[in-house]
């Protein structure tokens, strides 16, 4: 995550997209013949805790590009530590590639999470877009956060997806720095679709797509009327009816996020006819965890999904 803004403005009108809509509602194939059946396990149940004259549900908690506290963030082994601590949904970010290939990576450059400039010396500022997948795929993604996860790779959204299904994972996707990448909307859920991720079960209780910007919201919600969205950030309470025609959450920064506000967003409700969600990041230490929750909030996206689950359960 990082701070983004966006000004909401009328709806869209969708009479332009419908044929690539079209495309996109179709029913996808069967779903990955290695997905196992999907585990009831605690973060799936969403438990029950007991409050003072009332009874709540436990916040879901969201794995922030994985288990990212302890694996390398947007890799499969950080989706994979995820499931071994017992968590379903998990965070991610997709962005394009120089030949349209959309890949797991949070920053728009590579030079932080991986050993492109080593690999590619003369190839300055490392930006993802500047990149084939193929060259993509040749970098080592997991030694910058410790050695022990040296040699892993950056992954292919299809991929991805594909250890997802295996898992019995959920997801919450991120359209990243959709202004970079014309057209990102269109190539990822082409790939969902291919992955069997836009049938009636993902779309129903194991995919959300958020981004920074509404007009990318916008886009998704056009050409897929039925998946859940979220805009990423924290728009005047008097903005929120907009927001609300395209958006089924409201995901801010912890940082300065009120009891006040939740219940702003709470009164709404979303293109789907449901109240809003609030899901707040990044909250990695038990005392936020126990502010954010008391304030009544949907989910909690975070690094450290032990911790906060464990802060939360009541």
């Amino acid at each position: 995550m990082h701070a983004g803004t966006a000004t909401a403005t009328a709806s869209v009108a969708t009479a332009a997209l419908m044929g690539v809509g079209m495309l996109l509602m179709s029913t996808p194939g069967a779903p990955l013949p290695d997905a196992p059946a999907i585990r009831q396990d605690v973060q799936r149940a969403d438990p029950v805790r007991h409050t003072a004259g009332a009874v709540a549900r436990a916040p879901r908690v969201y794995a922030h590009r994985g288990a990212s506290a302890y694996a390398p963030e947007n890799t499969l082994v950080a989706v994979d530590r995820a499931d071994a601590l017992g968590f379903d949904w998990v965070e991610n970010d997709v962005q394009l590639t120089r030949d349209g290939v959309p890949v797991v990576l949070h920053d728009t450059g590579l030079k932080r999470t991986t050993n492109a400039e080593e690999v590619f010396p003369d190839r300055a500022p490392w930006a993802v877009k500047d990149f084939t997948a193929a060259e993509i795929s040749r970098l080592d993604a997991g030694s910058w956060f410790g050695a022990r996860y040296a040699g892993t790779r950056v992954p292919t959204l299809r991929r991805f997806l594909e250890r997802l299904g295996r898992n019995g994972q959920s997801l919450l996707l991120e359209i990243k720095s959709p202004e970079t990448y014309p057209g990102i909307e269109r190539a990822t859920l082409a790939v969902l679709n291919e992955e069997g991720w836009l049938d009636r079960t993902h779309v129903r209780d194991r995919l959300v797509v958020q981004s920074f910007g509404a007009g990318s919201l916008r886009r998704v919600h056009a050409l897929r009327p039925d998946v859940v969205t979220g805009f990423l950030g924290a728009p005047a309470a008097a903005e929120l009816p907009a927001y609300a025609e395209f958006a089924d959450q409201i995901n801010p920064s912890r940082s300065g996020l009120s009891g006040g506000y939740v219940a702003a967003v709470h009164a709404l409700k979303g293109p789907h006819g449901k109240k809003l969600q609030v899901n707040p990041w990044v909250v990695d230490d038990a005392a936020s965890a126990r502010r954010v929750n008391a304030m009544g909030v949907d989910g909690i996206i975070t690094d450290a999904p032990d911790v906060v689950r464990t802060a939360t359960k009541g």
